[in-house]
């Protein structure tokens, strides 16, 4: 139970009607999880208004309304405080609610259209190889220590988020480390956060479906770094068009890591394999499991971040090195006869060419690459012909497949794929609807030492179609389908 006034601290509110002295025993934003002595908050979805279930709340148990407009009628004995923004009040209360668990910890977001998973992922790991008590909030799972919780978002909601922080705080960690998606910053779920490091990964096309234009999807990345302290770091790519224009008017100290540029912390690539690469970084040469440019700039944030948190400079380039890739993220399965399948999460037109580059650049002549890929159902639909083209220019074969559909035709998505392909292509491009057939076909096509690129989905253990999540992971399908053929 806290007290109103309390979880109010901080809040700018526009008109308070009755008790200050009130008793929550929670907070919602949703009406059906409402129970007796809760605050609802009524915030306005992009679908749903939330203001239209404030009666429903205050039938469910509600003692304490926030919203934008007052409701009509105003029910006797209920308390409103009315605000400019529910969605931002929303998160500076719930850091209020569970005690601004942030400002425990040493928090470290992580943001950017590619890598931001597996940078997050590499930071928690090195803090955990530093014997440092952490916990992770990213999109391949959320761990507190060592122990794994369940994830629905890149990056929760203001709740949700701080709970789990609070969570952290009372199993004693140290350290936490999270994605900070575009949705999350505009949607105001980490209002009312301290980070200790903010870290820009790079930018490029992706979620205009939800951002209406690129200038508005930088401005969102953008917030993260013009919200943070002055005693925070923002640590960013210098090699990214962007990068400066992320951190411009960034109250926080500047940082900057690139492999192409004189930054803060340094890198290059020395020689790649499939295997992993050799790197220089801060003047060290360090082997690591991992392949290709894209992922030296996971690595060289990583190793940044570390040493701004004070990390010795042998000890964090002696964990990089001990580190194993992300699942799902270039991971490398082998058949028996040397075919090589490549799966990776890649579903923006950058990240898809990234692998590509980074395959065709290893491969021998004598090897082709045949690629499965797919775009996602009910989101941006401008990149689906860019990634066509991208897949096209860079792949021996091309299958073009399902994704995840989700409420969309999925031969729809393909056909939008295939518009972005050159007519003189598209001789070398199949569409097969099913992923499980399309990615069978590439097996059957590819020969021996041949590279099978499977995109679109990696880590992921579902396909989403009409609203229902069925079991699929390509990392099974090509496991199975290599026992069975080679």
């Amino acid at each position: 139970m806290k007290r109103l006034s309390d979880i109010l601290e901080g809040v700018e509110v526009e008109q308070f009607m009755g008790n200050k002295d009130l008793m929550i025993s929670s907070m919602e934003f949703d009406s059906r999880k409402v129970e007796d002595g809760c605050c609802f908050i009524a915030v306005r979805g992009m679908r749903v208004n939330g203001h239209r279930f404030i009666q429903d709340a205050i039938r469910n148990g509600a003692n304490a309304i926030v919203c934008e407009e007052l409701p009509e009628p105003i029910n006797e004995g209920i308390t409103y405080i009315r605000v400019i923004s529910s969605s931002r009040t929303l998160g500076e209360m719930a850091c209020n609610f569970f005690e601004k668990p942030a400002e425990k910890l040493k928090l470290i977001g992580i943001t950017g259209t590619n890598g931001k998973t597996t940078t997050a992922n590499l930071v928690y790991r090195s803090l955990r190889k530093q014997d440092k008590n952490a916990g992770l909030i990213s999109t391949i799972g959320n761990f507190i220590g060592d122990q794994e919780l369940e994830t629905t978002h890149t990056t929760p909601d203001a709740i949700m988020l701080n709970s789990l922080l609070h969570r952290m705080v009372e199993e004693n960690c140290e350290y936490a480390v999270m994605e900070v998606s575009s949705h999350a910053i505009n949607q105001n779920r980490i209002a009312g956060l301290t980070f200790h490091v903010a870290v820009f990964t790079n930018l490029t096309h992706d979620h205009l479906d939800y951002h209406g234009n690129f200038d508005e999807y930088l401005a969102a990345k953008k917030k993260l770094f013009d919200g943070l302290e002055g005693k925070s770091i923002a640590l960013y790519n210098l090699d990214d068009k962007h990068g400066k224009i992320m951190v411009q008017n960034c109250p926080a100290g500047l940082k900057s890591f690139g492999l192409h540029t004189l930054a803060d912390f340094k890198g290059k690539v020395i020689e790649s394999h499939f295997n992993g690469m050799q790197m220089r970084i801060d003047q060290a040469e360090v082997w690591t499991r991992f392949t290709g440019e894209f992922n030296a700039y996971n690595l060289l944030a990583c190793y940044a971040t570390c040493r701004i948190l004070g990390f010795e400079k042998t000890k964090s380039l002696q964990i990089l090195s001990d580190l194993l890739p992300v699942p799902g993220r270039f991971e490398i399965i082998t058949s028996d006869n040397g075919v090589i399948a490549v799966v990776d999460y890649a579903h923006t037109p950058d990240a898809l060419e990234n692998v590509l580059e980074t395959i065709n650049k290893i491969r021998e002549k004598h090897q082709q690459v045949i690629t499965v890929v797919g775009a996602g159902g009910d989101r941006d639909k401008t990149k689906r012909p860019v990634m066509g083209s991208v897949a096209a220019a860079a792949s021996d074969k091309l299958i073009l497949t399902s994704d995840n559909p989700r409420n969309e035709n999925p031969n729809d998505i393909i056909q939008d794929m295939l518009e972005g392909i050159q007519k003189k292509q598209r001789k070398k491009v199949v569409s097969i609807q099913d992923r499980k057939e399309a990615i069978r076909m590439a097996s059957l096509l590819a020969g021996r030492e041949d590279i099978i690129l499977i995109a679109g989905k990696g880590h992921e253990t579902y396909q989403e179609i009409k609203g229902i999540k069925y079991q699929f992971d390509d990392r099974e399908v090509i496991r199975e389908l290599f026992e069975t053929t080679d």
